[in-house]
């Protein structure tokens, strides 16, 4: 158990991160001092310090406010940090070395979340979506909620939400079993695909680790799990279990599903009722399917339909997944966050489902060295489902290079004829925008900052 009492201030080591920055600005909200400590600047960390966060971008420990910086402060201070942190970062070092209360960021949102009715979504991909979803459901009802975001949502401009309810909407993060620290009244499994195999070794071990978050789930709770997937799942004793999809057994299903102009009409099957023509004018078929799961932890929380049907048409999405930047005649561009083969594919899918028939030009920035020799020939086969395809130097995040893992070995397994590898700051310059049709970028590492620029130079050279 971790102690607020007597704590004057939180101190986060990765602080731009999307899940540190939503903790960070819980208790920047509280009242609490807040400072941190990221590699570079970005939209996240410029909104902390508008909220009156301390931000610094140098790996130096004199950079420190006095509160954080000061040992005999230590116990008036907790210090939050990712696994990702490399242990050679200074500013952790000091913080371990000087014995200062150090916790990694899923025991400090456990510990948020204990004494609420925590609803938690684990996956490996569709995680923030259905996050996303799920509290936009609730805080457009009654019900209400609070939550912790993977993140931003389009309709409150945040990836934290504060409401008066018993519920906190929360994503259960595997990488490092960190979703083992929650203990929630409702969970969803979105997808079981093999990923961060750097921590679990290989996908067996990784199914392991959901069904020991399954396992933390309270004695009378309830379990959401796509159908596809519900094999592999071991629901516990005293949890009830349901599925969801487009399987025509699932419990929660949708059906009918119709494509308009400009968004897709479908019903909801739920174990009580059919919910009857839907509208969502959110892309994508697997947004159908993502949007089921949040109607059902919408309805086992007691949401209304009537308030459901309000809020399935008003939702606008998160930033960076299927975030329709620009879309005007003669040029769309998409950005997403999809970094794994099937996040790929089914991004890749939902484009050609929505913008069927135009030509799609693919930038992807690889991110990690151990994802991509792991899945080269996974991201290969996706990518060359595309038109054209630029692929840019690996995002290492955490990791140092490993010999031999370069971007090339996606590049090199790849039957399409127009691809090219490219720096990343040769994007803005080298994008020849006059032959785009649809463009997608993708990937989670630095890619969002291709973003800014690459909407300028549309916008400009195609007026």
């Amino acid at each position: 158990m971790i102690e607020f009492k007597n704590i004057e201030g939180f101190y986060f080591i990765g602080i731009g991160g999307i899940g540190m920055s939503a903790i960070a600005l819980y208790f920047a909200k509280a009242g609490y001092n807040v400072a941190g400590y990221d590699r570079s600047e970005s939209g996240v960390t410029q909104s902390l310090i508008k909220y009156g966060c301390n931000v610094s971008y140098e790996d130096d420990v004199n950079l420190l406010p006095h509160l954080f910086g000061n040992v005999s402060n230590k116990d008036k201070v907790i210090i939050v940090f990712t696994p990702a942190v490399p242990p050679e970062n200074r500013i952790i070092s000091y913080f371990r070395d000087n014995g200062y209360m150090l916790y990694k960021r899923s025991e400090v949102l456990g510990e948020i979340s204990v004494n609420t009715d925590t609803l938690a979504v684990a996956g490996t991909h569709g995680k923030t979506t259905v996050t996303t979803m799920i509290a936009h459901l609730l805080k457009q009802s009654e019900v209400d909620c609070s939550a912790f975001l993977g993140g931003i949502s389009k309709n409150y401009d945040s990836n934290l939400l504060l409401g008066d309810s018993r519920y906190t909407v929360v994503e259960a993060d595997e990488f490092d079993r960190s979703f083992h620290r929650l203990t929630p009244l409702m969970a969803v499994i979105t997808a079981l695909d093999a990923d961060h195999l750097d921590i679990y070794g290989d996908r067996n071990t990784m199914v392991d680790a959901y069904n020991i978050f399954c396992s933390k789930i309270r004695t009378g709770g309830k379990l959401v799990v796509n159908s596809k997937i519900r094999r592999e799942i071991v629901a516990p004793e005293g949890v009830t279990c349901y599925t969801y999809g487009l399987d025509p057994a699932a419990d929660f299903r949708a059906f009918d599903i119709s494509h308009e102009k400009d968004y897709y009409r479908f019903n909801i099957k739920t174990p009580a009722t059919i919910i009857k023509d839907l509208h969502f004018a959110f892309p994508g078929v697997i947004n159908i399917e993502n949007i089921t799961a949040a109607i059902a932890i919408a309805t086992l929380c007691g949401v209304k339909e009537q308030e459901i049907r309000k809020s399935v048409i008003t939702f606008k999405g998160v930033r960076r997944r299927f975030d329709i930047r620009i879309n005007r005649p003669g040029i769309t561009y998409v950005d997403d966050y999809a970094h794994h083969p099937e996040e790929i594919r089914a991004c890749i899918k939902s484009v050609k489902e929505y913008f069927g028939g135009r030509k799609i030009t693919g930038i992807f920035q690889p991110h990690l060295f151990t994802r991509t020799r792991d899945h080269a020939d996974g991201f290969a086969a996706i990518l060359d489902e595309l038109d054209e395809v630029i692929i840019l130097p690996i995002y290492p995040a955490r990791e140092k290079p490993i010999e031999g893992v370069t971007s090339e070995m996606i590049f090199n397994r790849m039957k399409l004829p127009d691809k090219r590898l490219l720096q990343r700051e040769d994007i803005p310059v080298k994008l020849d925008v006059s032959k785009l049709d649809v463009l997608l970028t993708m990937g989670a590492g630095n890619i969002d900052a291709l973003v800014g620029p690459i909407e300028d130079k549309i916008r400009e050279e195609r007026r």
